[in-house]
């Protein structure tokens, strides 16, 4: 709001002064709170192509920005080598506040991206076991991340893509039947890429107990398969993700004969070629390092063919923006889905999908890696880490790094009651406000008619600064694919106001000064409110 109006204001000007026709300047706040309340360096962008020097185009923008006064500005100065500096009148600089009275739940939200139309694909697991920890950060971040892109006016739409199909689903029905026949992991008869987990045991003795045949694999294929997709779902609900759009199904790339008009378009392409018996692919006329086999000799198509057939479904869905969310051991695929996809010359994009990739998480517990899982044996699942923490620790936690940092999960941390832990610490901020607010014991009308000049405080002109930067924290984090930049910014504005509250008392005698500085506590829980429903994370009240 605030931002995005000096932005106007600036781009106006720089037209005005005849130094660009097509430059946008870009606001930062100054790292001294003394130089002012926003800063650019547009001036030192424009000078080499002006064949000028950057004070005198800063000279020149300031004047120009001098004869047009904006309302919200008491002063421009020029700093350094050419920086404009920006300082707001008092009445500005707390706007913020009675924005996030008046607007409530909307506060922070645009319309800047509407009629945007945007697929996340998110979590996407094998239907072959609990989801792990991994997945959790996945649907974690993608959440978050659709929730942040519907504050823009885009509109989301949430699918989750089943590998149903391949070898990973063979194993999981043979691993199966052999467990409901009484055969354990370590038997002669046990394959090597079986899977070991309590769970396995669990729908193999479900399986019988509902009259199945133990010799038709098939069936027992397709009840595993249903069993673990009931499970995920109930693991992603308990998680608060919201309910996915489309729910796509590899097999049916396979059934519907997608896979196959892929590899004809490709084919028809000319950017195909067999060797040594396998078809290939020239993906390296689309930058790869290296030509990738599509079909190999044995028969059976490589991975990434069926990968470039589902993204073929999705442009020809008409979702022009589409954000894949995956682990980092992805990296490799999205070369070779992105060459696939140009091959095929059906005007896709060359940056088509986009993708969010992020990094496996560790768990530790007492001051030790936590290995081996109850039921999974192998990892640690999405379940037990809600059963250990709750659900608001897991999400705020995963989402709080940025996505392909390494990321450890301290499961000490997560349950203490202290500053070090995050969620903790800016829960107990919207706590304390809510406590303040009921002791305050001010109307929500006199609340919104405060006068807000009485708030001179440096302390309470700094939360109200960082409640300003709410709505482009927002804008920022849905553009730049950039979750983790929510919870990082509600720590700030827990210590915010956590300095504010140390330094002056809020419930005074003064009725007027009262209802200023309870309306700058209400603003901000209500932005630590609005955030951590972003994060799908509670606001309690009482703590």
């Amino acid at each position: 709001m605030q931002k995005e109006q000096l932005i106007e204001w600036l781009t106006s000007a720089i037209r005005k002064a005849n130094l660009s026709d097509t430059a946008v300047p870009a606001l930062e706040r100054p790292k001294q709170a003394e130089h002012g309340d926003w800063a650019t360096n547009i001036a030192l962008q424009l000078a080499k192509p002006l064949g000028k020097n950057p004070r005198e185009v800063a000279t020149l923008l300031k004047a120009t920005l001098d004869a047009q006064p904006n309302a919200m500005v008491s002063e421009v100065s020029i700093a350094g080598p050419g920086f404009i500096n920006i300082r707001l009148n008092p009445a500005a600089k707390f706007s913020a506040v009675a924005d996030a009275l008046r607007l409530g739940d909307a506060f922070g939200t645009s319309t800047a991206r509407k009629g945007e139309k945007v697929m996340v694909e998110f979590v996407s697991a094998n239907p072959t076991g609990p989801l792990h920890t991994g997945h959790a950060r996945q649907a974690a971040l993608g959440d978050t991340l659709c929730n942040l892109l519907e504050t823009q006016g885009c509109t989301v739409h949430r699918e989750f893509y089943y590998n149903d199909a391949g070898n990973q689903i063979d194993n999981l029905a043979r691993s199966v039947q052999l467990r409901a026949m009484g055969v354990e992991p370590g038997s002669a008869l046990w394959p090597e890429d079986g899977y070991r987990g309590d769970y396995i045991v669990e729908i193999g003795k479900a399986y019988l107990e509902r009259g199945g045949d133990v010799n038709d694999l098939n069936a027992i294929r397709s009840y595993a398969v249903n069993v673990l997709r009931n499970e995920q779902d109930k693991d992603l609900t308990a998680f608060g993700v919201k309910k996915f759009d489309c729910y796509y199904l590899e097999s049916s790339l396979y059934t519907d004969g997608r896979v196959d008009k892929t590899v004809a378009g490709l084919k028809a392409s000319g950017h195909t070629f067999e060797q040594d018996g396998a078809l290939w692919l020239k993906t390296t006329d689309f930058g790869d390092d290296k030509d990738r086999v599509m079909k190999k000799a044995t028969g059976g198509y490589t991975y990434f063919v069926p990968d470039v057939a589902y993204h073929v479904t999705k442009w020809e869905r008409g979702f022009t923006q589409v954000v894949n969310i995956q682990g980092t051991d992805h990296h490799g695929t999205i070369t070779r889905v992105r060459a696939g996809l140009q091959a095929m010359d059906a005007g896709i994009p060359k940056g088509y999908p986009d993708y969010l990739l992020h990094s496996m998480v560790r768990v530790m517990r007492g001051g030790e890696e936590v290995k081996i899982s109850k039921r999974a044996g192998s990892y640690i699942t999405l379940g037990e880490l809600i059963e250990w923490v709750g659900k608001d620790a897991v999400r705020f936690f995963l989402v709080s790094r940025k996505a392909d940092s390494e990321f450890t999960f301290d499961i000490d941390l997560a349950l203490s009651q202290s500053e070090e832990n995050p969620v903790y610490y800016v829960q107990y901020a919207h706590a304390r406000i809510c406590s303040v607010l009921r002791e305050a014991a001010v109307s929500d009308e006199a609340l919104r008619a405060a006068d807000l000049g009485l708030l001179t405080h440096e302390k309470a002109e700094a939360l109200a600064t960082k409640l300003a930067d709410y709505p482009a924290l927002l804008a920022t984090a849905a553009r730049d694919l950039a979750p983790h930049l929510l919870p990082y910014y509600l720590r700030e504005v827990a210590a915010a106001f956590h300095g504010y509250y140390a330094a002056e008392r809020i419930r005074v005698e003064d009725p007027a000064l009262r209802a200023a500085r309870t309306a700058l506590a209400a603003a901000t829980a209500r932005v630590l409110k609005n955030g951590l429903q972003l994060l799908g994370v509670s606001a309690p009240e009482k703590m």
